[in-house]
Formats: structure tokens, sequence, C-alpha cells
């Protein structure tokens, strides 16, 4: 649960490229029907009205997803510090959700709102609520303030619908400090109890218990340099090559050393107590601005079997620098998108290291409405293709024998004066939002990147764009890019570029989505 707090702004693409109109809470409305044109995505998971930001790990219950998340209901009046519910959407899929409403709800109890946290589903009744009873263990700061964060237990007996707190009283006390929160807890079935990863600043505590009640301090990992860590993550997974790794992740921020401030992750291994990492320095699941307080979740197929070799992820597309800029609050009354569902997969790198590969779930296929198929594209300067759009995919591999740099201009104006760029140059990957409206008013976040090896002579790309986000996967996914774009809807041009040579853009694929 971040803890950051932000004045209200409402992005407009009323005005300049760039433009932000500030506004308060008050004056944040959605307009009449008609009088304004809709900036909610397609076929990402959005918010049905007011705010989200966390995502909550999904749980499998009876067949289907349930994906909750923090849902402020208050915030057109009340900004961010109106406080968060639990909110419910299930989906068997994970592209077409269904809302189920509120599941926890806020100010129910002397201890205020609630945070980030898990829910578990007890099938050897642990707790005592009952075998198949699900329980979320959830941060509260009592009090309303931030500075005295302490978990909290609520239980639901009827399949995760609806939940009930179990008492006023912490199941895990604060033990003095500032930052001890978004309890992350996961069934250790060698040895018989429950784990739990816990936010502490700079520091990952660990936690065990037989009954999901009482919690005793078992070790840490501590990771300085890279801000606070949020959101933990921990979970095993089996690689391509037959190899089993603990992952640790946590949402983190490395701006000011460089790096992403998204969802850092760490291979290695775990005895129940200490976490080893394989090497100090973390992975990053994304290198985009946009990803945050992401979670992964059990991978099951349809009959609820585990897949150990792959795992799916989901992130807030947001940042907590510019959190209430968006013009999705001026028709459309919410603040609040999340990524496309991503499966994972651990391979194994040249060097001998592992790293998470990433690619959009696999049931997106099922939702295609129209695939436009280009085939292969020379491209010597700028070549504008006739698609026209504002929500689709592009595939391509563009494939060259000496140049600087290529990539695709996404929703580009008529007159080519704005757009969003796509690509790589030189040794890097990159994702440009700044010749478009964006979030970032300062400047200094438009240009994400990632390591490119320009010796390949080649790099596949797989872009999903939306009205308001654009996810660029990378060679199969070996690095991601996510990040919030606010373009005119009036931009919706397509372009490929090559830099200082001549590209072939291969088997290029456009496709439409209805969800």
């Amino acid at each position: 649960m971040t803890v950051s707090r932000r004045a209200l702004f409402v992005g407009s693409a009323a005005g300049a490229a760039g433009a932000l109109l500030p506004a308060s809470p008050a004056t944040a409305r959605p307009r009449a029907a008609g009088t304004c044109a809709s900036y909610r995505a397609a076929y990402h998971f959005t918010v049905p009205d007011q705010w989200k930001n966390d995502p909550q790990r999904p749980v499998w219950i009876d067949g289907e997803y349930h994906y909750y998340y923090l849902y402020n209901p208050d915030y057109l009046t009340g900004g961010t510090e109106a406080g968060t519910a639990w909110r419910l959407a299930t989906s068997r899929d994970l592209v077409s959700f269904t809302d189920q409403g509120i599941a926890v709800p806020k100010d129910t109890t002397v201890n205020g709102d609630v945070w980030s946290g898990s829910a578990v589903v007890d099938t050897e009744n642990t707790a005592g609520f009952g075998a198949g009873a699900v329980i979320a263990l959830v941060t509260m700061s009592p009090g309303g303030g931030t500075d005295h964060q302490e978990q909290f237990l609520y239980y639901s007996t009827d399949g995760g619908r609806t939940f009930r707190n179990h008492g006023t009283d912490p199941v895990l006390p604060n033990p003095g400090v500032r930052d001890f929160r978004d309890p992350k807890v996961i069934r250790d079935e060698e040895r018989g109890r429950w784990v739990m990863a816990l936010a502490e600043n700079t520091k990952i505590g660990f936690y065990h218990s037989a009954d999901l009640r009482s919690w005793t301090y078992a070790g840490d990992f501590v990771k300085d340099g890279i801000g606070v860590l949020e959101c933990p993550d921990l979970f095993r997974i089996t690689a391509s090559d037959g190899t089993v790794k603990w992952v640790l992740g946590a949402s983190a921020n490395g701006k000011a050393s460089g790096l992403p401030n998204t969802y850092a992750y760490w291979t290695g291994s775990f005895d129940g107590t200490a976490f080893t990492a394989d090497a100090s320095d973390p992975q990053w699941l994304d290198h985009g601005w946009d990803w945050y307080g992401a979670v992964t979740f059990e991978k099951r197929d349809a009959d609820g079997t585990l897949d150990d070799r792959a795992r799916y992820a989901i992130g807030w597309l947001n940042n907590w620098d510019y959190a209430n800029t968006t013009p999705t609050i001026d028709c459309d009354g919410f603040n609040g998108t999340d990524s496309i569902v991503r499966e994972l997969t651990l391979k194994r790198a040249a060097t001998g290291t592992y790293y998470l590969a990433s690619r959009p779930v696999a049931t997106l296929d099922d939702h295609v409405s129209r695939t436009i198929e280009l085939g292969d594209l020379p491209v010597s300067g700028t070549r504008v293709l006739d698609h026209t759009g504002i929500s689709y995919e592009v595939t391509t591999e563009i494939t060259w024998e000496s140049l600087t740099g290529a990539g695709l201009q996404l929703r580009r104006s008529a007159d080519g004066s704005r757009h969003i760029d796509a690509g790589v140059y030189g040794d890097y990957a990159f994702l440009n939002r700044r010749n478009t409206v964006n979030p970032d008013a300062s400047g200094r976040w438009q240009e994400s990147h990632s390591p490119f090896d320009a010796s390949a002579r080649t790099v596949k790309l797989r872009i999903l764009v939306d009205r308001t986000s654009v996810e660029m996967f990378v060679d199969d996914g070996r690095h991601v890019h996510s990040s919030e774009a606010f373009p005119y809807l009036v931009d919706t041009g397509l372009a490929l570029f090559s830099i200082d040579g001549t590209a072939v853009f291969r088997n290029t694929v456009i496709r439409e989505f209805a969800v």
C-alpha cells in the first residue's frame, strides 16, 4: 500500500500537447453524456467509478479468479485522503471482468480504512473459520495516520464475496517502526505453516504462523538504494530447463539511481525463514514509468490444476509522482487503470543467470475482433501506414544490416507533430511519450530504457496500445515498458521509422479487440 499523498490534478486534452489543468476534488465531476469523449480503456481493466490503486493478489475460487483491489468510493469529493476499501471483480479469462462490488469495507471499525494485503483460501481450516474460508490479512493504521501500520484479519465464508473483521486487535502489532505494511501470505506446504512477507522500509520481513492469527518473526531481506520497498511478493517457479527457483519481489523506486520505479525482483532460494538471492542487485519486471504495486499470482487451468512453470502478474498503470493526473475523470468519472495481465515464465540467459520473461495473457487472443496482416515492410526514414486506431496491438520483427535505430510512431497526429515512439536506438530499447500529452509535468520521466544488443541486428516488438497507455514487450518479453500517455483521441495514425539506414519490419500484424 503506497502511502504517498498528492493534491488532485485532472489531466485535460483540451489544451496544448502536454497541458495539464489542475482541479480540486469537488470540481472533478464527469460531464453529461455526449459532451465529452471517453478515455476509458478498450481492453484493459478499469475501475467502474471513482478511484483504484494497488492490485491485491487474485485468488482462484470456485473456478474463477477473484481480483481484489484498493477502491476509494469517495475520491471525487475527498481525494486520496478519503481512504480505501477492497473492491472485487471476478474473471475466468483475466481479460473480461465482472464487478462484484465492495468485499472488504472501510471505516467499519475504529481502525479506519483497509490498505494492501493478501487473501488466501484456508482449505484445512487452520484459522478456525471453516474449511475453505477465505482469509484476508490487511494493513490498517489505527487513528488514520501513516506512522502506526499494523496487520489485521478479515474472513469470508461466502467464497470471498464479502468479509467480516476478526475483532479490532491486530494479528501482527507494530513493533515501533514507521513502515510495516502490505502482508503477502503464502502456504509453506513443506513445513506445514503459513509464511508472510512484509514491507518494512528497506527490509522485507518474514513471519511464520500455524493459524493465520498469531505471527512470529523469522528473518528478513534487506536492500538499500532503491527507495522504500512496498507490496512484497514471494513465490516458487520452475524454469524452462527444470530448475526450481524462489523469487522475491517488491515495488521499489530506483529513479534516483537511474533505475525503474516498478517491480524489482531477485531469483534465489528460500528455506522457509531466509531468502538468499542469486545476486545483490535486482532485475526489473518493467522498465516503463507506470507499472506499480504489481502482484503475481498462480496460473491455473480451467479445472483448477496449478501450473508451476508459469505465473500471472498485473500492475497499476500509474505512479505516485502524478497519481491524480488523468483525463478519465473529466468524462468518465474514474481514475484507475491496470496493465494487461501478463504471463511470467522463468528462463535461463546465456550468462547462466535466470530471469522472468513476460507476455500478454494468452486468452487475449479470444477477444480479437479484427486482424490486419501487413507482411514485410521495408522502411528508410519514415513510412506512414494506412491503419488508424486508438486501441490495438501491433507485432513486428525489425531486421537490418546497418542503422542507428528503428521503431514505430504510435497514436500519430495527422501532421506528424504528436506521437509516442517505441523501438531501439544503439544499445537500448526505448519508449518515449514526450511528443504527446502525458502525466509527467516535470518533463523528467519521458523516455524509458532497457538494455539491447545492437549486434543482433534484429528485435521483436509486441506493443499494446490503448486510450491511456502503451505496453511494449521486447524480444519475447525479456524486457517490458509500460507507461501512461494521453494522446488526443483524434491522433490515430501509425508510422514506422528507421534512423541512418534501412530496416525491414517483418510479419507486421495489427490486432484490435472487443471485450
